[in-house]
Formats: structure tokens, sequence, C-alpha cells
């Protein structure tokens, strides 16, 4: 149980590129101690447990499989999102999302598996096959697949290869086995990487629709303070107009949309 503690913490000091006087530095306590526990010739008491994974940036849920391989209790708790405790967590989420409108606006867990979502959204799913909006929807396949809105972003290559980094960092920063697999699925329907030149995170969406092609730039929101490992692992990503036509054009596709309902 210690070698599976002092190999975790190993691991994500390793992950992090933090040196261990830096992470004792951090964690206030001395780079021997960090040597000891990492070596397994010191078992860390529960709160020098916590201590290490904070200064570390671990997420959460592997705080607690930190503890756990320490012997103690999780620390975090997961709640369902349905539940009855994350009720005002809900209705924080819609009012932001709602605020987002006409523009699209989505909440998401941490492999990107649609958890929410404005009326706006629909804009862009227009047209995209039936099996892609069957729970759970994973936008970076929605935004990748052939099925998807690919035949509809201009841009693709340049696009694709946006989203696939964008991935790629949140894998290294909330590592998991889902992760890992959806990038190397998506991989396989994407373009070659572009020329060295390409945009990077500067990276528009272009996306044709009825009034033109729209040019949008994205947002990610999260929450800063989550003691929930379910609440710490949401994000909003908020698609926003580059342009005067494109935020015009939306505003139209909007009024559309709700004189359809």
């Amino acid at each position: 149980m210690g070698s599976e503690l002092s190999a975790g913490l190993r691991s994500w000091r390793t992950r992090r590129r933090v040196s261990q006087l830096e992470l004792a530095i951090r964690a206030r306590t001395t780079q021997r101690h960090v040597s000891f526990i990492e070596s397994g010739r010191s078992a860390p008491g529960r709160e020098m447990v916590i201590r290490l994974a904070e200064s570390l940036q671990v997420p959460l849920r592997e705080r607690n499989a930190l503890l756990l391989a320490g012997g103690y209790a999780p620390a975090y708790d997961e709640t369902p999102y349905d539940a009855p405790g994350l009720e005002a967590v809900r209705t924080a989420l819609a009012a932001i999302l709602e605020g987002h409108r006409p523009y699209p606006a989505v909440v998401v867990d941490r492999i990107g598996n649609l958890v929410l979502a404005n009326h706006a959204f629909e804009v862009l799913t227009a047209g995209v096959a039936e099996h892609l909006l069957t729970a759970p929807v994973n936008l970076p396949r929605l935004l990748l697949d052939p099925a998807g809105l690919a035949p509809r972003i201009v841009n693709f290559a340049q696009w694709s290869w946006h989203v696939i980094d964008a991935l790629t960092r949140e894998a290294a920063q909330y590592p998991s086995p889902s992760s890992d697999a959806l990038i190397q699925e998506l991989i396989a329907v994407i373009p070659p990487r572009p020329a060295p030149d390409h945009l990077g995170f500067a990276v528009p969406l272009q996306l044709r629709s009825p009034d033109g092609d729209l040019h949008l730039v994205t947002t990610l929101t999260r929450f800063g303070t989550a003691i929930d490992v379910t609440v710490s692992e949401l994000r909003m990503e908020a698609f926003l107009p580059a342009d005067e036509p494109t935020a015009r054009a939306l505003r139209g596709l909007d009024r559309t949309m709700l004189q359809r309902v």
C-alpha cells in the first residue's frame, strides 16, 4: 500500500516536472522528507498526502486514490450530478449557459461528455447523425467525427488538430484511459497534421451555416475552488463570435429557432 502511494506521488511529481526541492518548498516540508516518502522509507500522514497532492495540482479524483493508497479515507466527495446536493450548482450552470445566448455554450465532464447545453447549441448540431446525439454525447467526437460537424468545418485540417492538442493537454492534467482512447480514436479520422506554421492555440472554428460561414472562438471555464470530485471535473465551453457578421448570424439563427419552439 505504501509503495503504491510512493510511486503515485513520484509519478505526479515527474508529470508536473517539479523537483523534490520545489515540491518540498510548496508543501512546507523538507526535500529529505519528500525523498523518504518517494522511496517508501517514510509513511506520510493524511495531511501531508493532501498537501503534497495539492502542491502538485493533482485532480481531486486522483487525490482520493492517493489517500486510499496510503490507507486513509478519501477527503473529497463524489456526488452524482443529478443528486439533490448539486441542485444549486445545476441551477447556476443553467443560468450561465442561458446568459450566453444567442451564442452556443455547453458544460462537459472530464472526457468531454455533454452534461448540459443551452438551446443555441442546436445551431451547431443541425444535421449531425442521430447516434452522435444519443447519450452520452461526446463533444470532441461530435466535432471531429465524419458523421458530426466535420463536413461543415471549413478549416477542418487545422481545427481538428487544435482539438486534439487541447485533448492531449487535458489528458496530461487529468489522466484517464478513456481520454487516451478517445484521442487515438479521433486521430484515426482526421487529416495528417498541417505544416508547422498552423495557428495552434489561435485557431478559430470556421463553420458553414445557412446564413453563411460562422467564425467562432472558444472559451473554457472551470470551478476554481471545487471540493467535490464531480464539480471539479466539469468545464464550460462557449462558442463566441469572432466577428460582427457571425454575431449577427447567430442572433438571427437563435430567433429562428425560438420561433420553431
